[in-house]
């Protein structure tokens, strides 16, 4: 075979020496190779030495995928695939009797000690099986000749699950008639005939079911189970006693225990397995001990079968089932005491822990005919060993023909050339490429090894762009997520309750719509490419909404009144932007080479997310307008950095800056920052806070006053009137919220003259909204720091078990803990709880009814960890910064709102050890409805960014209702928050007289292809309804680029139909921008309508015999059909003809 010649040269590589010493040794081993790479390194060892081993990867679409990769080089007799069950054991609905047959066939095989290679997703393995012993996955083989009672063969078929169905039309059916039996094997693909004359079996044939005409004589047939237990009399009498009680109880399991004597072909029965047999057991106790049992990335298959067994645990909740004996819990999962090889990539395998490290290329072939040559050209001069798999003859031979006319040495070997078929494997030629037709599904190059393997669908395979250019805010992230069962607003058709994602066929294909559900059982689908047209429904009070009718007038009597009132609403809002636009503000200068001094003195590297926020802040101080502009980053993301920069830029310019922080901690820290990065340059800082004398104080306010004071930093004492700057340029509010009425009165008038930053990390909704309709500019900060890891957040009633054990944990790793009490009358008796808990850690007390010097000598103290628990009101809960400090408990977190939840949470977590928040209430109490979504809304956005969603989950459990005023509950009612911000924001754009984009014509595109991401890539629904949205929502061919690579790295390589879905995108973008309306195929060519091309992109395509309409500006474009796809090939024309991203200069 093939593959043994490549193994050969594979293993040959210097760094697998050890791997090869450990296993032949019969001892464990961990390889480090990437992820592509792994299909060929499994099938050249198992090449090597051929054994009964078992692959366990992470999800269903990567075994199918591997099991794919490994057929084509061991063939499809050698590998197997041990697939998911996808029905429940308590489950009415028919389980898929070809994957039952499947999964018994791959324990058979290994059971038994065959050598072949079975492939399995971890989860996959998670369901029980009869015990060891049982031999459940045995299978029956009916040969000619062979004596067999014909009587017996019904109740045989019966035990392994078969069901006389009256015809064979389905796997897992037969039917006895005269001297046949017909039966449709559960993993065949058709039935079979078995006649016997009287005991003995006289001929076996395949045949059509619906006809019974015979399609092909057979020898023998062996029938495999098609259900995972057997009804024998020795299980029906284990059932009989374990149920005997409980069937007197319960007519339910009375009337199953009378289906189980009666052996029937129930599904449901599965339930009682472990009273069938006794016990049950995992899959992997069956595999004989020979096996090799081979691990990709053991930590992915922990959390693999963890996602799974909470779905497990949902659906067994809701039917009221134990799962005891049915699943194995992910933490019991045992892998066996066989020989086992971990498969690890190198990122996460450090070099001490693994055997051997295997250092792996792509092809990078893909993009022209320049690309391939030139790679094949370098790895053929470098005496490598080139294999190109092409299976198709014709489009072998044309890159043949192609090679050779560039001088390329190449030769061909098929599956049945002579030297694959030779037991001693002939070495691969090296220095030249050899084509072979194996249905190789993607190509990998080893240097070491002098190895390089080519697939054709290298040819096709997309490459990320990384064109730079000012990022826009993604809808999907400043819109509410929505998933199956939420009511949601269709922009044309009104108000439905979103039901599921619906697979539908179209011509041949497939493709996926969002299915809604209207008014008087009205369905309607929508097609991927116009689900960025639906929004959640989010109301004034949170309650549900009432639902449009489909074809009535309903919906558009009610956007009218909604569109009246946004009209209305918004030359409310727009009055004080207009009037700050009539005001003239100050036009900062460009950068000086001292402010890029400044900011080179920053330690860290920025984030792409903060490099644009402060290219967009700096444009703003740049223009004559006053800016008002929203910082919204997520805790510890570096919004303090950006404002610095902005401020030192306003210094800059001779004009001053004042800082307002909420608390007089966070204004001394902002302090400390600000001075120790201005001091340098001759800027003086100075604070006003309960924290320095009155001296100090007066000395600040005089020297502001008279412009020797660059930048006062203070909390709402800077709003007094006896704060008067000299020349004020810059106002920075951290996190407006916690500010007062009569403040933000104040400040509204300030923003009227000045530029004003605002920074926060969870903005209220009104803020938000006036962000998202327009009024004001937004910059998102959603990229963490480097090395940042999520606080991991436990909810849950107060223990004092868990709190000491916490508080002794944190100061076992040498950490401090913040412990919240946000009572001040009764912080003494918290005092009391945290001595009690952990009397050998070092207990101090802040809070605001202590004198300003008391709480800064305890915050002093605790920063040089003189203290080790600080027990404190939410005093702490704005920007205080103490890397030491990575636990958080919190009691009577029900009294919290959420943002005081996300906010105290971020005081943690704030350097690269993990920190973890406790948000305890206490057991006694009853939780309201409110105060339950609040600690399960901080409990589910537990992800580093999750900020903004916070803010908008605290707008959906309180309602928009108070959002816009009571006159506005009725739209709010009538067509959800999202929308009518929308229409908000349309009405804020024609209140200043901007001209309204015009909306690109849509492009119907009508390309033969599967259009979806599986359910097996993908099986979150939640995430699976967000790509779809952001996919829908791009407007640019790098969101694209940088989604596809989001999921890539999240999921894996993406299926033909995923990848379809994502140059469905790139088409839709390319053909919108160069004013293409229709992309299609017809008859063999890509037909491209209204399109102009550059004469001399007309020539080339010319050339490779495409027709050029300038007149009817009409492309037709030949599309060779299985040699390419045909989404690649429609969206490589257009590539040629334009419609880039703009890049920035």
């Amino acid at each position: 075979m093939l593959i043994n010649r490549v193994s050969r040269q594979l293993l040959s590589a210097p760094e697998l020496e050890p791997l090869l010493r450990e296993l032949g040794a019969g001892h464990d081993a961990t390889l480090a190779v990437a992820q592509s790479a792994r299909p060929l390194v499994v099938a050249s060892l198992w090449a090597r030495d051929p054994q009964p081993c078992l692959l366990v990867v992470s999800g269903e679409e990567a075994a199918g995928r591997t099991a794919r990769a490994l057929a084509a080089w061991l063939g499809q007799d050698v590998v197997a695939r041990y697939p998911e069950r996808r029905d429940r054991p308590w489950a009415e609905a028919a389980p898929d009797d070809a994957a039952i047959g499947a999964r018994c066939q791959a324990v058979s095989r290994l059971a038994s000690g065959e050598k072949c290679l079975v492939v399995a997703s971890a989860h996959a393995l998670l369901r029980r099986v009869p015990p060891k012993g049982s031999g459940y996955f045995a299978s029956s083989t009916f040969s000619v000749a062979d004596e067999v009672p014909f009587d017996e063969v019904p109740a045989l078929l019966v035990g392994m699950g078969y069901a006389d169905a009256g015809e064979v039309d389905a796997p897992g059916t037969f039917h006895v008639h005269g001297d046949a039996v017909d039966v449709f094997p559960a993993q065949a693909t058709s039935p079979v005939r078995i006649e016997f004359f009287g005991d003995e079996i006289d001929r076996v044939r395949r045949m059509v079911s619906s006809t019974g005409q015979t399609i092909g004589e057979l020898e023998s047939v062996t029938v495999a189970p098609c259900r995972e237990m057997a009804l024998t009399d020795q299980t029906v009498a284990h059932a009989e006693r374990a149920l005997f009680n409980r069937a007197r109880d319960n007519a339910k399991v009375a009337a199953d225990l009378e289906l189980i004597r009666q052996r029937a072909a129930q599904p449901a029965l599965e339930r009682y397995l472990p009273e069938l047999y006794g016990s049950t057991a995992s899959p992997l106790d069956h595999i004989c001990p020979e096996t090799l049992v081979v691990l990709a990335e053991p930590r992915a298959l922990f959390d693999d079968c963890a996602r799974a067994m909470d779905e497990v645990q949902v659906a067994a909740s809701a039917a009221h089932i134990s799962l005891e004996g049915l699943y194995t819990a992910p933490r019991d999962l045992d892998f066996g005491r066989q020989q086992r090889l971990s498969l690890a990539s190198i990122l996460r395998a450090g070099t001490a822990a693994a055997t051997a490290e295997l250092p792996v290329r792509q092809p990078q072939i893909a993009g022209s005919d320049v690309k391939l040559l030139g790679r094949a050209r370098q790895l053929v001069a470098d005496r490598a060993a080139v294999i190109f798999a092409v299976p198709d003859r014709a489009a072998r031979e044309a890159l043949e023909l192609r090679f050779t006319d560039e001088l390329i040495p190449v030769v061909e070997s098929l599956g049945a050339a002579p030297e694959n078929r030779d037991p001693e494997p002939v070495p691969l030629d090296r220095g030249r490429v050899t084509f072979v037709d194996a249905p190789v599904p993607a190509g990998i190059v080893i240097p070491t090894a002098q190895l390089a393997v080519f697939s054709v669908s290298d040819l096709t395979a997309r490459t990320a762009k990384s064109h730079r250019r000012a990022r826009r805010v993604d809808p999907t992230s400043v819109t509410f997520p929505f998933k199956p069962g939420d009511y949601v607003v269709h922009a044309t058709h009104g108000i439905a309750l979103f039901s599921q994602i619906v697979r539908q066929e179209v011509g041949g294909k497939e493709r996926d719509y969002f299915l809604l559900e209207y008014a008087g059982g009205d369905k309607l689908f929508v097609p991927l490419e116009q689900v960025d047209r639906i929004t959640r429904y989010v109301g004034p009070d949170g309650s549900s909404p009432r639902l449009t009718r489909l074809n009535t007038a309903d919906w558009s009597r009610a956007t009218g009144k909604a569109r009246k009132s946004a009209k209305k609403l918004a030359f409310d809002l727009v009055d004080l932007y207009t009037r700050r636009s009539s005001v003239a503000g100050y036009a900062f200068a460009p950068d000086t080479p001292v402010q890029q001094e400044m900011e080179a003195s920053f330690p860290y590297e920025l984030t792409l997310d903060q490099a644009n926020a402060i290219v967009d802040i700096k444009a703003d101080m740049e223009t004559r307008r006053p800016m008002d502009r929203l910082l919204c980053g997520d805790v510890g993301f570096g919004k303090t950095e950006v404002a610095l920069r902005a401020a030192f830029k306003c210094c800059q310019d001779s004009k001053q800056v004042m800082v307002l922080c909420p608390t007089t901690i966070l204004a001394q820290q902002h302090f400390e920052t600000f001075f120790s990065r201005f001091a340098p340059f001759d800027l003086k800082v100075a604070v006003l806070s309960r924290f320095v004398t009155p001296a100090q104080q007066r000395r600040a306010l005089e020297g502001f006053a008279d412009g020797s004071v660059d930048v006062l930093i203070g909390t709402h004492r800077l709003l007094s009137a006896d704060v008067n700057p000299y020349d004020l340029g810059l106002v920075v509010i951290d996190e407006e919220q916690r500010f007062g009425v009569q403040h933000k009165e104040q400040l509204k008038n300030m923003r009227e003259q000045v530029d004003v930053l605002t920074l926060s990390a969870t903005p209220i909704p009104r803020t938000m909204q006036m962000a998202m309709s327009g009024v004001r500019d937004m910059s998102l900060i959603m990229t963490p720091p480097p090395g940042r890891l999520p606080v991991k957040v436990k909810v849950g009633e107060y223990d004092s078990d868990v709190v000491s054990a916490a508080i002794r944990e944190e100061l076992g790793r040498k950490g401090q803990v913040y412990y919240v009490s946000n009572r001040v009358t009764t912080i003494e008796d918290a005092v009391e709880r945290v001595v009690e808990a952990a009397p050998e850690a070092r207990v101090g007390v802040a809070h605001g009814k202590m004198s300003a010097r008391e709480v800064e000598d305890a915050m002093l103290r605790f920063s040089e960890h003189e203290i080790d628990v600080l027990v404190a009101t939410t005093i702490i809960e704005s920007g205080i910064d103490n890397p030491h400090t990575n636990t958080l408990i919190i009691e009577d977190s029900q009294r919290l709102g959420l943002a005081q939840l996300y906010q105290l949470k971020g005081r943690v977590g704030r350097g690269r050890t993990q920190a973890f928040a406790y948000l305890m209430f206490p057991a006694e109490l009853p939780l309201t409805p409110e105060a339950t979504d609040r600690l399960t809304a901080i409990n589910e956005y537990q992800d580093l960014g999750s900020g903004m969603k916070i803010a908008m989950r605290d707008l959906e459990i309180r309602g928009a209702g108070s959002l816009m005023g009571a006159e506005q509950h009725g739209n709010l009612s009538s067509v959800g928050f999202d929308l009518f911000t929308q229409m908000l924001g349309e009405a804020v754009s024609e209140a200043r007289g901007e001209t309204r984009e015009v909306e690109q014509a849509e492009v119907t595109i009508n390309l033969p292809a599967d259009f979806f991401l599986a359910e097996e890539y993908l099986p979150d629904v939640d995430k699976r309804v967000l790509a779809y949205r952001r996919l829908a929502a791009a407007v640019d061919l790098a969101e694209v680029d940088a989604l596809q690579r989001e999921c890539e790295e999240g999921f894996g390589a993406l299926p033909l139909a995923g990848r379809n879905l994502f140059d469905r995108a790139r088409v839709r973008i390319r053909a919108q921008r160069l004013g293409c309306t229709s992309v299609s195929l017809t008859n063999g060519r890509l037909i491209y309508q209204r399109v102009e091309v550059a004469r001399p992109v007309a020539l080339k395509l010319k050339g490779r015999g495409a027709l050029v309409y300038p007149k009817t500006k009409k492309v037709a474009y030949p599309f060779h059909r299985g040699v390419e796809e045909v989404m690649p090939a429609a969206l490589g024309v257009l590539e040629e003809i334009g419609g880039d991203d703009e890049v920035d200069a």
